[in-house]
């Protein structure tokens, strides 16, 4: 399998870090530290390409991701 880089999206609260990767929908994970994090979502993203790759589904290809933060009234 050739290396490819996956555009990850990591977020912290109180509780630890949350991380997910936007271009595999469902391919999340968690963890208490940011060393972790980086770890967990590295596994999560290499299980979910395994898991497509078994079912005979194609790998979606990496398009144009642009990340901002909006202000809303709460």
């Amino acid at each position: 399998m050739k290396n490819m880089i996956w555009p990850v999206v990591i977020e912290k609260d109180e509780e630890g870090y949350f991380a997910f990767c936007p271009s595999l929908q469902g391919c999340c994970t968690q963890a208490d530290s940011y060393e972790e994090i980086l770890e967990n979502i590295k596994d999560a993203i290499s299980l979910h390409i395994e898991d497509r790759l078994l079912s005979g589904e194609d790998l979606p290809k990496i398009g144009q991701i642009s990340l901002t933060s909006v202000e809303v009234s709460a």
